[in-house]
Parts: C-alpha cells; structure tokens; sequence
C-alpha cells in the first residue's frame, strides 16, 4: 500500500466512524417520543416529561453541530498537512525525540481543549443552566480546566516519556516496559484515585452521624462489608445530578455520595444504592474490570508495537521523519475499528455487572427502595427512558432504567 492509498484509508476510517455515532445518535433522537412503557410511566409528570424531551432535543442539537465542527476541522487538519506543520515545528526547538513528543502531543491537546473551550462553555452555562443543573461558577469552570491541564502535563507528560525512553532502549519490545508502567499506575490510580486526584477537584467529608449512619453502618455490618468511613463529596458545587460510586479494594476500599444524592433521596433509597454499591464489591467488580483492563492494554500496546516503526505511518501524513508521536497518532485511527469491537465487549459486561449489583442490593435490603432511587435519579437527571436499542447496544454502560426495574422485579 502506498502512503497516499493509506492516507485515504485513515480518512475513511474517521469518516465512517463519524457517520455511524451521527447515526446511532439519530436514531436515539428519534425513538424520545415512544410512548412509555408501564413500568417507568411514574417517572415524570407531563411538564417534566416535555421538559425531558427537550433536554434530549437541546443535547441532540448541541452534539449534532460540535461533532460535525470536529470532524471538518480534523480533515482540514489531515488535508492542510497539519500534522506535519506541527511536526517541523516542534523538531524546530530541540533534537531530542521525547522532547519532540511530548511538545508534539502537548501542542495538539491545548489547540484542540481551546477550540473546544467555548462549546464547553456553551454547554454547561446555557444548556445546563438552562435546564436546572449548573451549580458550577466560572471561577470553578476556569479553576477546573486549569488543574485538568496540570494533571495532563505532570501525569500524561510523566508516562509518555518513559514508554518513550523504553521505546529507545528497546526497540519494538518497549510494549512489554509500557504495558508494566501504565498496569503499575492503574492499580495506583485504583488505590488512590480517591485520595490524591478527587481532592483537587472536590471536597470529601465523612457522613457525620445520624439516623441515615447508623443505617448504612447496619447494613454493612449485615453483609459482612467493613467500612471504616463512608464520604460525602460536594457534588453540587457543579450540578443538581447526583451520583454514587465505589473506589480501591482491600484497605483502601471507600464508597462516596454525592451530597445531592443524599438530598434527593430517602435514607432507605440512599442505602439502596449504597447496597449496589456494595455488590460491585462483593462480586469482585472492580478486580475483575482491572484485570481486564490490564489485558486489553497489554493486547493494544502489543499491537502498537507492531505498526510503531512503519515508515509508512509517516509518510502517509506527509512526514519524511518516521518517529514515534506521528506512529502512535495514526495506529489509534487505524485502532478504532477494534476499539469499537472492545467496547461493545467491555459494555456488555459493565451492563452484566450492573445487573448483578442491583439483583445483591435487591436481596440484601429490598427490591422497593432500589427501584424507587433509579427511578428519582432519572426523574432528576432528566434520563431518556426510551433510548432506541441500538444505541443503548453500542454506547450504555448501564441497563435502562426500564431493563433494571423488569429485572429487579423478576423473581
């Protein structure tokens, strides 16, 4: 294959790619007004059901014309020969190749994050405001953006330049070395994610005492669940959504609620989700979605390893300098094919696994509470209860609201 030939071939994968999610998110779009099922026709009055479906017609809109934005700047981007002007570039300022890349990918995260800016912007200060969920100031939005920037540079800048020097020590095995580095900062990020990266971004408090406590400490003593500590993070410092999620495993093992969940619900809904929460646990969820995760990165990087030294992958975007950056850039195009085959995998067990912590929740504190939480989360978060199958197929990582309910009430 010629480089030009394999040039189209990469443009031909990002278009696909494009049209095939626009799709999807059409046919979503248009399955909003389905009547709705039995099961979930308590969820909303009329006017919050209309207020739903315009939620949904407003993101629809929204993400319709940033993508369609995206996608024409990324093939002017491709057929302006943006990549190489980046690549002169940068090669301008020193000859060292870890340098080179880490400016090279650096340049190309902050032009995409400024281009971008607005839209996030837009997104969280008209559409969100505008339906009653941004809590977030622009002290915090620009507080946040900047931390997100520094966590970039300091983690993303840390392990691309050593896989980098491992490349250059190795050749073609560097994939082994990587795979070892980016496996040993997940089961760091597993462990600590709660204490070192949360804290930049939110304030945790240990639920203070009180009935709702002395419930959850019942409950966890009842399964057999040691919890030292139970935090309550403040999630509405950036929105009315609430949420609940369990984070480490052995010692370090928490389980955090947002401060919205615990005002939206009931003190038994609350231990409803808590339960769920649990049952990731008990069913070893998140060792087995580390495992995994180390397989699949392990397998990727193999493949990587594969594609990196092809001059092919440079010439095709026009850079007579084959180097690692431009490789590692056009092989995670050429990977998204798979990487959607792999998603539908990972989704389907995220979906497998949901169910069997609702079913733990149902059996260790009762069916009732947890389906009245799902059912006042998607009422305030203003949930499409009627997304087409296809898309729930492709892109959900949890059941439907109306899959769960059926499911919980299966005896």
């Amino acid at each position: 294959m010629n480089p030009q030939t394999f040039f189209y071939l990469i443009i031909g994968i990002l278009i696909f790619n494009f049209l095939f999610d626009t799709f999807l998110d059409y046919l979503n779009f248009k399955n909003r007004t389905q009547k709705l099922p039995d099961e979930v026709a308590d969820v909303y009055n009329q006017d919050e059901y209309n207020k739903s479906i315009a939620y949904q017609k407003a993101n629809f809109k929204f993400g319709l014309i940033t993508s369609t934005l995206s996608m024409i700047a990324i093939l002017f981007f491709f057929f302006l020969d943006g990549f190489a002007l980046t690549d002169t570039f940068v090669r301008s300022f020193t000859n060292n190749e870890i340098l080179i890349s880490l400016l090279f990918f650096g340049l190309i995260f902050l032009a995409n994050d400024l281009l971008t800016l607005p839209f996030q912007y837009y997104h969280t200060f008209v559409i969100e405001e505008k339906f009653g969920f941004n809590k977030t100031t622009l002290k915090t939005f620009v507080l946040d953006k900047l931390k997100g920037w520094l966590l970039f540079l300091v983690l993303g800048g840390s392990i691309l330049s050593a896989i980098l020097w491992f490349y250059q020590l190795s050749g073609s095995n560097f994939w082994l070395y990587a795979w070892g580095i980016i496996s040993i900062f997940t089961l760091f990020i597993t462990f600590f994610y709660s204490k070192l990266i949360v804290p930049l971004f939110n304030k945790q408090i240990p639920l203070a005492e009180g009935s709702l406590k002395e419930k959850i400490t019942q409950y966890a003593n009842k399964v057999g669940f040691a919890l030292s500590t139970i935090f309550i993070i403040n999630g509405s410092k950036r929105s009315t959504k609430a949420n609940a999620y369990f984070s480490g495993f052995g010692k370090q093992k928490r389980i955090t609620l947002y401060d919205t969940l615990i005002n939206d619900l009931t003190e038994d809904e609350v231990v409803a989700v808590l339960a769920h929460e649990v049952g990731h646990y008990k069913k070893n969820h998140v060792i087995i979605n580390l495992i995994l995760s180390t397989l699949l990165t392990g397998f990727t990087l193999w493949l990587l390893s594969l594609f990196i030294g092809n001059p092919l992958l440079s010439k095709a975007l026009h850079i007579s300098t084959p180097s690692f950056h431009i490789g590692l850039l056009v092989f995670g195009i050429l990977y998204t094919p798979i990487s959607e085959i792999t998603g539908l995998i990972v989704n389907y067990l995220s979906r497998k696994f949901e169910y069997q912590a609702d079913a733990f929740a149902k059996r260790t504190f009762g069916e009732e509470p947890m389906i009245s939480a799902l059912k006042k989360l998607s009422k305030n978060n203003l949930s499409n209860l009627t997304p087409h199958p296809w898309y729930v197929f492709v892109h959900y990582s949890h059941p439907t609201l109306l899959q769960r309910i059926k499911k919980l009430k299966q005896n």
